[in-house]
Parts: structure tokens; sequence; C-alpha cells
């Protein structure tokens, strides 16, 4: 798995391009990519734990989306339901983005770096989550922050990913 964060003013396109842009890289380089708003990401540790579920979901036939990069982008939100997950994808008022890449069984060779800048630019920032939003679109409760601490939200985050399993 390969995981970037990308910043404001190096979003090289407009949103509908950049997804368009991601697909034709999906499709090059044989690979599952999804580009998720950088805000909600807690850290490298949460897209890790989303991708595993999410290709394991797959592989047993319990995923809920068609497309693997949209399971991504349900487990990683710690959404059930496609339409809520969406929320942490990307849109106009995106201004960093978090980009997964992992492989498809089989496939060798990730892009270079110099194809990804024609995409969009790595700002090598990583871990710069808003914690309002995160606890906002995650449902983290002034409680559970003062019950484990501030410092934890990523433990917190985890949780509703592990959990997105057992809502029905």
């Amino acid at each position: 798995m390969r995981f970037a964060c990308y910043s404001e003013g190096q979003l090289q396109k407009e949103t509908g391009h950049l997804i368009q842009a991601i697909k034709d890289l999906q499709s090059r380089h044989g690979l599952i990519a999804q580009a998720l708003d950088a805000r909600l990401v807690v850290s490298e540790k949460h897209i890790q734990f989303a991708v595993e579920k999410a290709l394991s979901a797959f592989s047993d036939g319990r995923n809920i989306a068609n497309d693997p990069g949209m399971e991504i982008m349900r487990y990683a939100s710690g959404e059930r339901q496609i339409e809520r997950a969406l929320a942490m994808g990307v849109s106009d008022q995106t201004s960093r983005i978090a980009l997964v890449m992992t492989k498809v069984d089989g496939q060798e060779g990730w892009p270079d770096d110099r194809e990804l800048c024609q995409i969009i630019e790595q700002d090598g920032e990583s871990g710069l989550f808003d914690p309002g939003a995160v606890k906002d679109v995650f449902n983290i409760s002034s409680q559970e922050l003062q019950a484990v601490g501030e410092e934890r939200m990523e433990d917190l985050v985890i949780e509703r990913v592990a959990l997105v399993e057992t809502y029905r």
C-alpha cells in the first residue's frame, strides 16, 4: 500500500478531472486507488486498517460496494452505507487529499513520482487531520474524548472502522 497527502494549491485539476486521472492511473498500473479528504484521515494506521478490512470483505464476498476503492472509502469512513461514506471523499471543498493506492493480486510496480505529479503533487505532510471535522464525521462525543483523551482520537476512529462489519 502507498499513502500520501497532497496540499491545497497543488491540486492541479478540478475534482472531476482528478477522479478521471486517478481512474486512468488505476487502469494503467492495475491498482486500486482512492482519493480521500485528508482532513478526515487521522493516520496511516487508520488507512492501512481500512484497506485490509475492505480487501478482506471483497475476498470473502462480504463487500457492500461494487468497487474496491469505494469499499476502502466505506471502511475508512466507519460507515456501512455508501451514501454516508461519501463524506470521506474528495469534493470541490477539499483542500488536501490523501491518495491511497494498493496493488491487486499479481500486479507489479507503482506509478513513479513523476507520473503522480502530473495529477497532483505530494506535500510530504501526513497526520494533519482536522480534529473538529473528525469528531463530527465519526460521531465522536465529547464524553468519549474526555474518557480517553484527545491524543487517542486515532483509536476511536479505528474502532469505528472495526465496527463497520457489525452494523446491519
